[in-house]
């Protein structure tokens, strides 16, 4: 028989508040919704403007690979994205919080979230699918 939690993150030993307890919904959003501005300034740097109007100035899919460099160099570096580092949020390991995240879980990780769909997905922690197939969470730094 298993116990009910009484808070996020306990099922996975999480603390219930401060440091190290996991990450609420809006500041993630709103790290992601960073990450992927910055990623679309950065690329506007590198492509050239194919059409008229507003439209024709945005970088479109090319915005992609300056989220994919900030995902993986970020988490790979300093356990963080830029957005993550904004939000004060950071991603660890649920296996042993003071390890470092393995490349190929940021790879992982990060190919799913663009799928959008396993991040769209939450279960009882609010984790994330891209989070449980790749044993990690994100949480307050």
């Amino acid at each position: 028989m298993t116990l009910p939690q009484s808070y996020r993150g306990e099922r996975i030993g999480l603390p219930q508040t401060g440091t190290g307890s996991l990450a609420p919904t809006g500041p993630r959003l709103g790290a992601y919704l960073a990450d992927a501005v910055a990623s679309a300034l950065v690329a506007t740097l590198f492509v050239q403007p194919n059409g008229k109007g507003f439209a024709g100035h945005l970088p479109g899919s090319w915005s992609l690979i300056p989220l994919a460099v900030d995902y993986l160099a970020g988490l790979l570096l300093a356990g963080r994205t830029l957005g993550m580092y904004l939000f004060g949020l950071r991603v660890v390991r649920v296996d042993d919080p003071t390890q470092p995240v393995t490349p190929i879980r940021a790879l992982a990780r990060t190919v799913m979230l663009f799928l959008l769909i396993p991040a769209l997905i939450f279960d009882r922690d609010g984790r994330g699918l891209h989070d449980r197939y790749t044993d990690t969470a994100v949480v307050r730094a």
